[in-house]
């Protein structure tokens, strides 16, 4: 890691200009030092549009001329989303550009002037002494399919929170006017939900025939036969129902509005993968990674939505730490302390990784052999779930592998790594 810094301190040089930039939604302010953390001039405002970004060029070319620099490195944190904006007006006008953890910035604050007072000039000197010392990372820019891929996965996930909401609000509704409902249908399929469009409330089926009832679900749903037992199940507890009887007739308006915004988001959710497949087989490397038995076509596209093409990193220890999970220790004099994952990292990917183990383990016989390995080996066996956090570090490795060699998964390779070379597990 030391070494990786001096790299990047090593690429400051006499010749460059050091831009610190605090974003803001309107108004972002920037401090300008040379290459030992000097300031040049007071902080200046300029705004979040094209006449700020103008204005924010204008001073990089007077300061350059001022004092004789040919260099100049931008940085700024890159929370939020308005940093993106400024982002694509430096590439488009060939400024580099660097960014710095949050974290550190909000960590140096106090040693710039012993104080926790926070104000936007303060922070852009922050960010810019940070980059003098050598913290901070040049952004990937995903372009094409990549960057579609990473705007369908926001997407995704932004939808998958709306049904779960929307779910969430449906349920409410029917532990004031039909709690019991529940307990025969589990979930919102699409026959629950005809259920809900239709007969709502138990008074709508008390009295009814389940025969009847079924064929009327039938019709409107447009699907097969709903199971007998569970109509009549339904019919049967509607008889003894402790839901609300006041304020039907909103409330059956209510209920009809969550349903069909359930169906519509579970309809648009249904296009946007599709499409996602269709744009995640022009990435060469899908079909290496959608060979290892046990995942998922849908996790894979989620994995490079998140992380781009594997093959543009340097080693998988960037992706481990992209994820989170590279692992942090408190050790001090004779005091060993435990490891833990760092999770400093993308927690949408780390997640996804983890839930990616189980269908794994399950379905893929070399991943199996490895888990079992891990929680019965005879040195230092795993509890099941450190065993799967650490199968997650390995499902890295192993794509990384396959994007790198731009080979399919041969599970006898793998298993022969293992067990002739343990330390590869």
């Amino acid at each position: 890691m030391n070494n990786k810094r001096n790299q990047r301190v090593n690429q400051i040089t006499d010749n460059t200009l050091i831009l610190g930039i605090d974003i803001a939604k309107h108004t972002h302010y920037g401090v300008i030092t040379d290459d030992r953390g000097r300031e040049l001039g007071k902080a200046f405002p300029f705004k979040q549009s094209l006449e700020g970004f103008n204005k924010l060029l204008k001073t990089i070319h007077y300061y350059m001329e001022k004092y004789q620099k040919t260099d100049i490195l931008v940085s700024f944190e890159p929370t939020g989303h308005y940093w993106k904006n400024l982002a694509a007006y430096l590439m488009e006008h060939c400024i580099p550009f660097v960014t710095v953890n949050p974290m550190h910035v909000n960590r140096a604050k106090e040693f710039d002037d012993n104080s926790q007072t926070k104000n936007d000039q303060k922070d852009a000197r922050v960010i810019a002494k940070l980059v003098v010392t050598g913290n901070f990372h040049y952004p990937r820019h995903l372009e094409g399919v990549e960057r579609e891929l990473r705007e369908g996965a926001s997407l995704k996930k932004r939808l998958k929170d709306d049904i779960s909401a929307t779910k969430n609000r449906i349920t409410g509704f029917l532990d004031m006017y039909f709690p019991e409902f529940n307990k025969v249908f589990k979930g919102y399929g699409k026959q629950a939900c005809e259920v809900l469009k239709l007969t709502p409330f138990p008074a709508d089926l008390k009295g009814q025939r389940p025969e009847d009832l079924a064929v009327m679900i039938q019709q409107h749903s447009n699907t097969t036969y709903p199971p007998k037992k569970k109509i009549e199940r339904l019919c049967e507890i509607a008889e003894s129902s402790i839901g609300l009887t006041e304020g039907e007739g909103m409330a059956r308006l209510h209920i009809t509005t969550l349903v069909q915004q359930l169906e519509f988001l579970q309809a648009q959710l249904q296009d946007l993968e599709q499409t996602l497949e269709t744009l995640v087989k022009e990435i060469p490397e899908f079909e290496y990674l959608n060979s290892i038995r046990g995942i998922s076509e849908q996790t894979v596209i989620e994995l490079l939505a998140y992380t781009g093409s594997l093959s543009e990193y340097d080693h998988p220890r960037q992706l481990i730490k992209l994820a989170g999970l590279s692992l942090r220790e408190h050790s001090s004099g004779q005091k060993k302390g435990t490891k833990h994952l760092s999770k400093r990292g993308r927690k949408d990917l780390r997640s996804l990784l983890f839930k990616a183990i189980l269908p794994l383990i399950h379905n893929n016989e070399a991943f199996n052999n490895l888990y079992q390995y891990y929680i019965t080996r005879s040195e230092n066996p795993l509890r099941k779930k450190e065993a799967m956090v650490v199968l997650s570090s390995k499902l890295i490795k192993v794509m990384y592998g396959l994007s790198k060699n731009k080979t399919y998964f041969n599970a006898e390779q793998m298993e022969s790594d293992m067990f002739v070379n343990p330390k590869v597990a």
